[in-house]
């Protein structure tokens, strides 16, 4: 019929032009993946964490461990030296020195410190000065990883599949929410607790780490943002002590650009070039270039990897395989060759812990996109593991702190006694209000997750990371007179100017630079280094032994024996302090 002939010319005419308008937007459209995404998320999925959530957590992480505290042996008061020493004037802008032995090529880190000394020293603890732009370095560590996640998450190829009848994740939704993630899994790392918290050179390194990842990340989103940010990134890493391994992510990351379907990605391996080049140049002048290679021992180097980095190590592994089709992608690619090359600097350097720090946030970056592939009972697991295992930590704390305000438990309190001789516990308000607050949150936050919530993607890492700024927490709150106690070098000066006083000189044979950095800040001495005994003025010598060397055999020629002190917890070392004896030297 005729009515029938226009219907089926109609329905012909529309359908060529469906076919015409969809030839169209295929030839406009990216190309599709040979490999589909494992992602499968919903809208529902990737609802918003609370920036005020987010930011609590944060402060709950950065801000304990800045107060009230000394800075602690070994690393810590060994890069607080230099910065003592070029703060008070006593040492040369370009060589920093402790008891008159330069520090090496990290010049920039203690620059730093100096400054917040000269700043701040007039109104707060020089060590707490010198803590403020080291604690604003670990905020801009976790900054950079969250908005380098966030630049990757938003790339065509790191989108979940799209629902036959709509209702996936919007793509900025879903990657706040794999970058609210990848913040979480950096703050509960294992490795980044203290190490994050104290004022050294490595500290600067991951903020330069971080800083290069994320010029990687949004170099063909955000191009002169990603440009300044890998020609200052290198660059600090040079200045910080850590060439080569700038040169290390110099390289990887040009091969990883030049390889790119991108051309914005392309012209950034020239702007890598660049920053190398310049970051050589700036090592070369400071004499920063210094190999620290030692022998790798595999079976340290997977324990320290297996604790170090737990739980960031393990979903980045899941993240490996569920995407093994995407590695050649830019949100497994970047993040998965930075973590790399900081593993080979752990490894070469002998297992170094502080080179391991530097994966910390491409790790974590890693770690948030296995979250769109986690099972159900897998986020299960993950959830009331951190509920009983921080739980029983928080508890821990708790226990330790009543043994030491009330002396109960008993057993509790002498094992205290015995292992932190001469610590006599204090009471104040304001940190039991603190970890009582925090303890309160805990609950709060383990009741929340434990309800019945809509599963958002950054729910399974809210647990790990809050338990573990919960530990922190208390640890630096209750626990902390008692760690610094232990940890300081304070109680070893106090006991050694019982012998030396406050006006005298001070030589030393094979003391540790950290002591000696400690003799100058908490002593105020003025102290020289021999490699030998020494033919000094100084009227006291200071040389370490060993704790059950007998008596006779520290006798020196023209020294009288005035004591054997040891810090409190350190049962194998004892410093020796001897004075001149004038009545031998007048004979």
């Amino acid at each position: 019929m005729p009515g029938h002939r226009h219907v089926r010319c109609a329905c012909f005419t529309f359908a060529v032009a469906a076919f015409a308008a969809r030839c169209r937007v295929a030839a406009t459209a990216p190309p599709v993946l040979s490999t589909p995404t494992p992602a499968l998320v919903s809208q529902r999925a990737v609802e918003r964490l609370p920036r005020s959530a987010l930011l609590l957590f944060c402060a709950a992480y950065v801000l304990p461990g800045l107060f009230g505290r000394d800075p602690w042996r070994n690393a810590d008061i060994t890069a607080f030296g230099y910065m003592f020493s070029l703060a008070q004037g006593g040492a040369d802008l370009l060589s920093p020195s402790i008891a008159g032995l330069p520090a090496d090529g990290a010049l920039l880190p203690y620059w730093l410190g100096a400054l917040g000394i000269h700043l701040f020293g007039g109104l707060l603890d020089p060590a707490l000065a010198a803590r403020l732009p080291f604690a604003l370095l670990l905020v801009g560590v976790l900054v950079f990883t969250w908005y380098g996640t966030y630049h990757l998450a938003r790339t065509d190829n790191a989108q979940p599949l799209p629902f036959a009848f709509g209702g996936e994740a919007s793509p900025v939704d879903y990657a706040r929410a794999i970058a609210d993630g990848a913040l979480l899994a950096l703050m509960a790392t294992l490795g980044l607790l203290q190490l994050g918290h104290e004022t050294t050179p490595e500290l600067m390194q991951l903020f330069a780490a971080a800083l290069f990842f994320y010029a990687m990340a949004a170099s063909v989103s955000r191009r002169w943002a990603s440009r300044g940010a890998v020609l200052l990134a290198l660059p600090v890493l040079a200045a910080s002590g850590a060439p080569a391994i700038g040169l290390g992510y110099a390289l990887a990351g040009a091969v990883v650009c030049l390889r790119s379907s991108f051309p914005l990605a392309r012209l950034f391996s020239l702007w890598i070039v660049g920053a190398a080049a310049l970051a050589s140049t700036i090592a070369l002048a400071i004499g920063a270039w210094s190999w620290r290679l030692g022998t790798p021992d595999v079976s340290q180097v997977v324990q320290l990897l297996a604790w170090f980095a737990w739980p960031a190590w393990a979903m980045a592994g899941w993240t490996l395989w569920r995407w093994r089709g995407h590695l050649m992608h830019r949100h497994i690619a970047v993040p998965a060759t930075a973590a790399a090359v900081a593993l080979l600097a752990c490894i070469g350097m002998g297992g170094s812990d502080r080179a391991l720090m530097l994966a910390l946030p491409p790790l974590a970056a890693l770690a948030a996109f296995a979250l769109p592939t986690l099972q159900r009972s897998v986020s299960a697991a993950i959830d009331w593991f951190s509920v009983a295992f921080f739980s029983i930590a928080a508890i821990a704390v708790w226990v330790v702190y009543a043994a030491l305000q009330t002396g109960v438990p008993a057993k509790t309190a002498s094992n205290v006694a015995r292992l932190v001789p001469g610590y006599q516990s204090s009471f104040a308000w304001f940190p039991l209000l603190a970890a009582v607050a925090g303890t309160l949150a805990w609950l709060l936050l383990v009741r929340w997750r434990t309800g019945r919530h809509r599963p958002v993607l950054w729910k399974s890492l809210v647990l790990p990371a809050g338990g573990l700024s919960l530990c922190w927490l208390l640890a630096m709150t209750l626990l902390l007179p008692v760690l610094d106690y232990a940890r300081s070098d304070r109680p070893l000066v106090e006991r050694i100017a019982q012998h030396v006083p406050s006006d005298a000189c001070i030589a030393t044979v094979g003391l540790p630079r950290a002591q000696l950095a400690a003799l100058e800040y908490h002593g105020g001495w003025r102290v020289e280094t021999h490699p030998v005994p020494p033919q000094t003025g100084c009227e006291f010598l200071l040389t370490t032994a060993r704790a059950n060397a007998v008596t006779e055999t520290l006798a020196r020629p023209g020294w009288k024996l005035l004591a054997r002190e040891r810090r409190p917890t350190d049962r194998a070392e004892q410093t020796v302090v001897y004075r001149r004896d004038l009545a031998s030297a007048g004979r």
